[in-house]
């Protein structure tokens, strides 16, 4: 049975995980406070991502053609760009991610929710601008939880890297099903947006591992750091032609020999292990640290393990680290390390950065002119370091009544002498962590002190705002570069 394309509308049938992320999308009702609020804390962690990302970036954004003129466009976060939504949510996705300081979320695979505010904030900005009041940041706040949850209840039980495929195909699924809503389509047209990723090409995870992680030339970009805002402008796309009248395919998932299921699943169903609701948006980590999410437990117990080691950095045997799986797939890296890329995703280098420099990791410490770069005394801790799995450390990593993500240090001397293990279970950002709220505001001050014109106001009103009041091409102009007086 081959899957045919067919008008939105025609009464056909969608598979059914289709058709439930379409009513959850069009359905739900979120109730809960602690959702509402924290979907507050990411829409501005996101933005204070953005702006962080645009130095590094700068290559890239802003409109495809020079000069381009965008009637109601999206003025792209401490940038002078006004774009339109595709190239838009290509560069604000890219933006988020680009550090890899934005939030993230565990499971078999592991993500970045707030990727898919790249591809909802451009398209809700320019509908505002356009004219439609209705468009205000309670529904962008609403379509961000429900992206969140999408794409977290697949990641939990579901592990794209196993066949090769990269996370950000649930980008492009989350900001595609709520984006449909966003946009007005029906629920025949949701269901074939819906259809027609599943369908999409889907891009390789092979940019995330060695050796392709490599600066072949000497100004390349690492693709990891647009994966998402790729995602983000597809959705875009998809969504759009879906409006224009273009039809779906009702068993992407499910035809025999050419639906994904087959192709790329060994004919099996994804597995979905809870309900949709709120919990993603609820248990989400917040990234206070620039350094890969399995490795912040780790970088936090070193800087606690610093101020024992002070002067005592060359008298280390050895350092052995305690983890769970997904660190040993995703950062367990030895050898040379070529670019921010591979440093910011190696456990040893951040393990060593912190103990030399006694401090957090800033995302300047992983570029090839930092002066930790080609330390020696860092590249010395590197080899000393070993890195093995602990059976009950991954199995808590994926108890959803647990959540840890943790990591133990153990620091052995050339004399014999042996430090006791320091275990970090729930890192810094962790969302059980009472400290996490503040950690999440300061981050925002410090990231939008040179563009906002008043960042603790702007965070302060938009944590009480009644959100149905806010209109959101207004509350995007905030973050435009401010002017001089």
């Amino acid at each position: 049975m081959v899957s045919e394309a067919v008008p939105a509308g025609s009464g056909l049938q969608y598979d059914k995980l289709i058709q439930d992320i379409t009513a959850y999308v069009y359905d739900y009702h979120i109730s809960s406070p602690k959702a509402w609020n924290d979907a507050r804390v990411a829409l501005l962690d996101s933005m204070a991502c953005a702006i962080e990302s645009v130095p590094a970036c700068s290559s890239f954004i802003g409109p495809i053609s020079e000069g381009t003129i965008v009637p109601n466009g999206f003025p792209l976060p401490g940038t002078p760009h006004i774009l339109d939504p595709q190239k838009a949510a290509f560069d604000l996705g890219s933006l988020i991610r680009y550090l890899d300081h934005s939030d993230a979320f565990p499971g078999k695979e592991w993500g970045h929710p707030s990727d898919n505010i790249g591809a909802i904030l451009p398209v809700a900005d320019w509908l505002s601008r356009k004219g439609d009041e209705n468009i205000t940041m309670e529904l962008v706040s609403e379509l961000a939880i429900k992206a969140y949850e999408i794409q977290g209840c697949l990641q939990m039980k579901n592990a794209f890297n196993e066949v090769g495929l990269d996370h950000v195909i649930l980008v492009k699924l989350a900001s595609t099903a709520v984006l449909s809503k966003l946009v007005g389509l029906t629920r025949d047209q949701a269901n074939a947006a819906i259809s027609q990723v599943f369908a999409d090409g889907h891009p390789l995870r092979l940019y995330r591992q060695s050796p392709n992680t490599r600066q072949v030339f000497e100004f390349s970009v690492p693709r990891k750091g647009w994966a998402a805002g790729d995602a983000c402008m597809r959705a875009v796309h998809l969504v759009l032609m879906i409006k224009s009248g273009q039809p779906g395919f009702p068993t992407a998932l499910t035809a025999q020999k050419w639906g994904f299921y087959d192709t790329f699943w060994g004919g099996k169903e994804f597995v979905l292990p809870v309900p949709f609701t709120t919990n993603v948006m609820e248990n989400h980590l917040t990234k206070l640290v620039t350094a890969e999410g399995h490795g912040i437990s780790a970088v936090e117990a070193a800087v606690q393990l610093s101020g024992q080691l002070d002067g005592r950095l060359q008298d280390i045997l050895s350092i052995h680290v305690r983890t769970q799986a997904a660190a040993m797939t995703i950062i367990d890296k030895t050898g040379p390390l070529h670019n921010a890329a591979d440093r910011d995703h190696c456990m040893r280098y951040m393990v060593a950065l912190t103990l030399v420099k006694k401090d957090w990791p800033e995302p300047q410490d992983y570029e090839n002119d930092s002066e930790w770069a080609a330390n020696p005394l860092i590249e010395e801790l590197r080899g000393k370091i070993t890195m093995e799995e602990d059976p009950q450390m991954t199995k808590d990593y994926h108890n959803v009544r647990v959540r840890n993500c943790a990591n133990g240090l153990t620091v052995t001397f050339k004399d014999g002498d042996k430090l006791p293990e320091v275990v970090v279970e729930k890192p810094i950002g962790h969302p059980w962590r009472p400290d996490t709220f503040e950690g999440a505001k300061r981050k925002f001050l410090k990231l939008t002190a040179g563009v906002v014109q008043d960042p603790i106001g702007v965070w302060d009103a938009f944590m009480t705002a009644e959100l149905s009041s806010v209109k959101v091409r207004d509350w995007v102009d905030q973050f435009s570069p401010k002017t001089a007086s």
